[in-house]
C-alpha cells in the first residue's frame, strides 16, 4: 500500500486493524511535526539525502530520525528510495518553508503542546460542555496567545497560512463582483479583503476589527495596491456595525462561538444592514458534510471546541441559526469543504 493513508485506502483492512490504526493519529502527528521542526523537506529540496546526511544538516541522532522518516515515508510524506537514500514527493514539498502553499506552519502548530494538551482533556469538554484549552492551562486560548509571544507567533503564522489558501479558492467559487461595497466583519489584518479587492477592481471594502489588529492592515492593502478602496474602521462585531454597505462578510469568524454569541453576532449585521432586501451576509465557513461520510470540518469542528466552546456547522445548523437571527439562506453551498452561504434578511413580521 503506498501513497497518503485515509480512510479510502484502509478500507480494505480488517475492521479491528483499521480501528487500530485510528489511535496512531498522536503518533503520525509527532512525526510529522518532528521533521517539520527539523526543516527535512528544506534539506531535501535540492535531491535526495542519505539519513546520515540528513541528520548531520539537522542535527539530530541518525539512528532515531532514520526511524521517524520510515514512519513518514510509510504514510507517504517523503519516499524511501531503494539505496536508503529519501526524496522528496508532492507531499513532503507541502512541509517546505516560504513556498506557495506550503503547510509548515499549519504542521507546527497541529502537533505543538497548546494542541495536543488540550485534546489530552477532551473528556472534560465531553462531560461538563467546557473547553478543554481552559481546564488544561487555566485560562482561555486568546488569553495564553497573549501571554505566550512564541505560541502567539505560530499560531498567526499557521493561520495566515490557512487564509492565504482558503482566500483563493473562495474567491474563485464565488462572484463578490457584484456588490459595490462590502464590508469585511473580523476581518484581521485584512488579508482577505486585500485579494478579494486585487481580484474586483470595481469593488470598494470597508476592514472592522479591533484597533490593535486592523493597525497592521494599511501596509497589507499597500501592497496589494488596493489602499485607496478601503476604509479600516476599528470596532468590535459584538457592536455597532457600519451601515450602508451592500454585502457584509463573515469569514472564518462565526465558528469561534456557539450558537448564542454567534446569533448575536449576525444580529449586529442585520442591524447594519437596515432591512435592505438586496443587502448579503456572506458567511465564508467549513460547511460539515452529510453523516458518515469523511470531511475535515468534523475534525475542525472538535478544534473549535476543545479551544474555546465554537464550533463547525452543517448546512441544516447553519439554516437554524440564521433563522433564529432573521436571515435566510439564499444560495446552496457544497458541504464538505470551505462555502460562501450568502444570506439575506427575513422581512420583519407585520
Amino acid at each position: 500500500m503506498t501513497g497518503v493513508v485515509g480512510p479510502a485506502m484502509t478500507a480494505a483492512l480488517p475492521p479491528h486493524v483499521r480501528l487500530l490504526l485510528l489511535t496512531d493519529g498522536k503518533r503520525i502527528s509527532r512525526v510529522l511535526h518532528v521533521v517539520a521542526e527539523l526543516g527535512i523537506a528544506d534539506e531535501l529540496a535540492d535531491g535526495p539525502l542519505t539519513v546520515a546526511e540528513l541528520a548531520e544538516r539537522a542535527g539530530a541522532h541518525a539512528d532515531s530520525l532514520g526511524r521517524v522518516l520510515r514512519v513518514a515515508a510509510a504514510f507517504g510524506v517523503f519516499a524511501e528510495e531503494a539505496d536508503g537514500r529519501y526524496a522528496l514527493n508532492d507531499v513532503g514539498a507541502a512541509l517546505r518553508s516560504g513556498v506557495p502553499g506550503s503547510q509548515r506552519d499549519m504542521v507546527l502548530y497541529n502537533g505543538d503542546e497548546m494542541l495536543w494538551r488540550s485534546y489530552g482533556r477532551l473528556m472534560h469538554t465531553v462531560r461538563t460542555g467546557e473547553p478543554a484549552f481552559e481546564a488544561a492551562y487555566g485560562h482561555t486560548f486568546f488569553e495564553h496567545l497573549e501571554q505566550d509571544p512564541e505560541a502567539g507567533a505560530l499560531f498567526d503564522r499557521a493561520m495566515t497560512g490557512m487564509s492565504h489558501a482558503t482566500a483563493r479558492m473562495l474567491l474563485d467559487g464565488y462572484d463578490f463582483g457584484r456588490f459595490g461595497e462590502i464590508a469585511d466583519i473580523g476581518g484581521g489584518r485584512g488579508l482577505f479583503l486585500a485579494q478579494l479587492l486585487a481580484r474586483f477592481p470595481q469593488v470598494r471594502g470597508t476592514l472592522v476589527d479591533r484597533p490593535t489588529v486592523v493597525a497592521e492592515a494599511e501596509k497589507q492593502f499597500e501592497e496589494a495596491g488596493v489602499a485607496e478602496r478601503v476604509e479600516v474602521v476599528p470596532g468590535d462585531f459584538f457592536e455597532e456595525l457600519p451601515k450602508g454597505r451592500d454585502a457584509y462578510v463573515l469569514k472564518a469568524v462565526l465558528h469561534d462561538w456557539d450558537d448564542e454569541k454567534a446569533a448575536a453576532i449576525l444580529g449586529r449585521v442585520r442591524e447594519a444592514l437596515a432591512g435592505d432586501p438586496e443587502g448579503r451576509l456572506l458567511i465564508c465557513e467549513f460547511l460539515v458534510g452529510p453523516a458518515n461520510e469523511w470531511d475535515r470540518g468534523k475534525l475542525l469542528d472538535l478544534d473549535m471546541l476543545v479551544r474555546f466552546g465554537g464550533r463547525e456547522r452543517s448546512e441544516q445548523q447553519w439554516r437554524s441559526l440564521l433563522a433564529t437571527a432573521g436571515f435566510e439562506l439564499v444560495n446552496e453551498p457544497v458541504a464538505g469543504r470551505w462555502a460562501v452561504l450568502e444570506c439575506r434578511p427575513v422581512p420583519a413580521a407585520r
